[in-house]
């Protein structure tokens, strides 16, 4: 089994792969952005509400 050291093919690999997500991608425009920013909110909401939910029940059993 060869192991290669060389950093320079990587770094080539990632400026190329680099260069390509850059290119493809785009700036969202007003309502897409608050779209995505609500549903990320909503998200977070839920995921802390259903954290401290189950995290009071296990100090409620554990006590």
């Amino acid at each position: 089994m060869k192991i290669n050291l060389n950093p320079i093919p990587r770094l080539k690999r990632f400026y190329a792969d680099s260069k390509h997500i850059i290119s493809v991608s785009y700036k969202p425009d007003n309502a897409s952005f608050k779209r995505t920013l609500k549903i990320v909110l909503i998200g977070i909401i839920i995921l802390g509400t259903l954290g401290f939910i189950i995290a009071e029940i296990i100090n409620l059993l554990i006590l």
